[in-house]
C-alpha cells in the first residue's frame, strides 16, 4: 500500500491519460456539443431562474443619499494635446553669427 495520498492517485492520471490519448478528440467533441447549449441556456437566465425558485427575493431598505452643501471642485485646466515647444534657456537660435 501507498503511504502517500499523492502516489495513490498515480493510477488514475494513467488512466485519465490514456483515455485522452485515445478518445481526445471524441471527448473534445462531446465538450464542446454540451457547452454550446448549455452556455445558450445559462445567457437567457436559466441558472437564475433555477436559483430563484420558490424563493421570495427579500426586500431591501431604501438607500438615502445625503449632499453636502459646498463649493463645487474647480474645473480641471484644458488639456491640449500639442503643445507649444518650449525653448530651452542657454540656446540662442536666434542670435545671428
Amino acid at each position: 500500500m501507498n503511504p502517500h495520498p499523492v502516489q495513490m492517485l498515480g493510477p488514475v492520471f494513467k488512466f485519465l491519460d490514456g483515455m485522452i490519448e485515445d478518445y481526445g478528440l471524441y471527448l473534445f467533441m462531446g465538450f464542446v456539443y454540451v457547452a454550446i447549449p448549455f452556455l445558450v441556456w445559462l445567457l437567457c437566465g436559466g441558472l437564475r431562474r433555477a436559483l430563484f425558485r420558490g424563493k421570495s427575493i427579500p426586500h431591501l431598505p431604501p438607500v438615502i443619499i445625503f449632499r453636502v452643501p459646498g463649493r463645487p471642485p474647480q474645473p480641471p485646466e484644458a488639456f491640449n494635446p500639442f503643445p507649444l515647444p518650449h525653448e530651452r534657456p542657454d540656446c540662442h537660435c536666434d542670435d545671428e553669427h
